[in-house]
């Protein structure tokens, strides 16, 4: 390259820049919501890894029972995560009264509104490959929305009750677990019924997490609007 070249470079790169389409970017998700997502994400892992040894033990441990604790340690750490979660929803819970807009979006959805469903059924159709385009929203999408709601914030509570049902169980009658959740174990009808259950909770919530993250990234590549970096900076960016 020689000298006259390299020094219209710069004079290129800001023409080549000038004429680039814009790129328009929204504030959405504050940073409460973010913080959440991160350690609701990560209380959800735990739980998942340490529910399915609580279900089905290591079959031996070397050398004497009394030397290990491996057990105990796994349920702990679910118990810890199991606290985290619901505090958690608490907190998103608050948040939802106090934050904006889009901050309640996960706890209800427009079934009255017919302009809601025929979103829903838009994003269905990009989702199967069929739509060439998805329309640009703000906040969750609409079937994203439909899938938190009904695969996340309702398994989640009943994950919860389930849990602390079990749990409760284990600390006793007159333990604040126990008073607030020991009507679930008649409900259901045994504790091992209520285990059953809360187990098919975990696989239900694993399928949404894996859809999540697939959708997510595939978003963020073909539908011309930022998704996963959306949940760090808390800006939706929209690339056309």
């Amino acid at each position: 390259m020689t000298t006259a070249s390299r020094a219209d470079a710069p004079v290129g790169d800001a023409l080549a820049v000038a004429q680039a389409p814009s790129i328009k970017s929204v504030y959405v998700f504050e940073a409460p919501v973010r913080v959440w997502h991160w350690i609701n994400a990560l209380a959800i892992t735990v739980l998942a890894l340490t529910g399915y040894f609580i279900g089905k033990p290591l079959p031996t441990m070397p050398g004497e029972a009394s030397d290990h604790f491996l057990m105990g340690y796994i349920r702990f750490a679910h118990f810890t995560a199991g606290y985290i979660l619901a505090i958690g929803l608490l907190g998103r819970i608050y948040w939802a009264i106090v934050g904006n807009y889009h901050a309640r979006e996960l706890f209800w959805l427009p079934v009255t509104n017919l302009a809601y469903w025929r979103e829903v059924f838009r994003m269905l159709l990009w989702y199967l490959f069929i739509a060439a385009r998805p329309n640009q929203y703000v906040g969750h999408n609409p079937m994203g929305r439909f899938m938190m709601f009904t695969m996340y914030l309702l398994v989640v509570i009943f994950m919860i009750c389930t849990g602390f049902a079990l749990y409760g169980e284990g600390a006793q009658a007159g333990s604040w677990a126990n008073r607030l959740f020991g009507w679930v174990i008649p409900l259901f009808g045994s504790s091992q019924d209520v285990h059953s259950w809360h187990r098919l909770g975990m696989w239900v919530m694993v399928s949404f997490v894996m859809l999540h993250i697939y959708a997510a990234i595939r978003d963020d590549i073909m539908s011309r609007q930022s998704m996963v970096s959306t949940m760090i900076s808390g800006r939706r960016t929209f690339k056309d």
